[in-house]
């Protein structure tokens, strides 16, 4: 009899492991945006990317508001700390585009926290502020990485491209007809 309720006990948390990655996968595969390879690193796409409102880039983006980036990813390795680097390319040219705080990739875990284990499946979300002076009408194309601790030559985790297009300040009224989510506050 012992042994049977332990093999049950076993069964069901790993019932619970299979339903909960089954549950992620789901999730995954309903809310996706189309994003490619990045140019400047030939680091993996992340097992999912979703820009909120956002499925076939352009992602149309009002000025003033928050692109809300959500992304899964895999650890391939342990991971003590990780910094979330922003390139716009514009005109062909690669333009560092400044985080601030929100370069602190493991503040912005929804599912875990830094130290990261080999192999665990992390949910990250990137709130990335539209600046009114970034002009509408501008199309550009944005990489987004993430890498491994800091600096220049710091290992790459997982890298997206995907172009966007600024458009003016939305009407409170006409945000529900335009594809960016719009948010308040961080």
């Amino acid at each position: 009899m012992v042994s049977l309720s332990l093999c049950t006990l076993e069964q069901a948390n790993m019932l619970r492991v299979v339903a909960y990655v089954c549950a992620l996968l789901a999730l995954a595969h309903g809310q996706t945006t189309n994003v490619q390879s990045c140019s400047l690193s030939s680091a993996p796409l992340p097992i999912n990317a979703h820009i909120e409102g956002c499925v076939d880039p352009p992602c149309i983006l009002p000025q003033g508001t928050y692109a809300v980036v959500n992304v899964i990813f895999r650890a391939p390795r342990p991971i003590q700390s990780m910094t979330t680097v922003a390139t716009a390319h514009i005109m062909g040219l690669p333009i560092p585009y400044g985080l601030g705080e929100a370069a602190h990739t493991c503040n912005y875990l929804t599912n875990s926290q830094c130290p990261l284990d080999k192999g665990e499946v992390v949910q990250y979300t990137l709130h990335m502020f539209i600046e009114s002076f970034f002009p509408a009408g501008t199309n550009v194309t944005v990489e987004l990485r993430v890498t491994e601790g800091w600096g220049l030559f710091a290992p790459t985790l997982w890298c997206i491209r995907v172009p966007l297009s600024i458009v003016g300040p939305l009407p409170s009224s006409n945000i529900s007809a335009h594809n960016a989510t719009i948010t308040d506050k961080v």
